[in-house]
């Protein structure tokens, strides 16, 4: 198991033992960092997702209003 130690401002070190009074602090501490991995991951993966989907928006034809009206016509009996 891994040391690692942070310095925080005294009113964040005060709410965090408050909040979690009675736990395992290194327990916590580790859940909370794996939930951040996580979330950064998550960030860096729909940040991917968007800039591949405007670059595949900049490809695309552009369709004006009155051809998609005009295929709606079409496709319906």
């Amino acid at each position: 198991m891994a040391t690692v130690n942070f310095s925080v401002p005294p009113d964040v070190k005060e709410a965090f033992d408050k909040a979690f009074s009675g736990q395992n602090k290194s327990a916590v501490l580790a859940e909370l960092m794996r939930q951040a991995v996580e979330e950064r991951q998550r960030r860096r993966r729909r940040a991917k997702i968007v800039e591949k989907l405007l670059a595949l928006r900049k490809r695309t034809k552009r369709v004006t209003d009155r051809a998609v009206r005009a295929a709606r016509r079409h496709g319906r009996p």
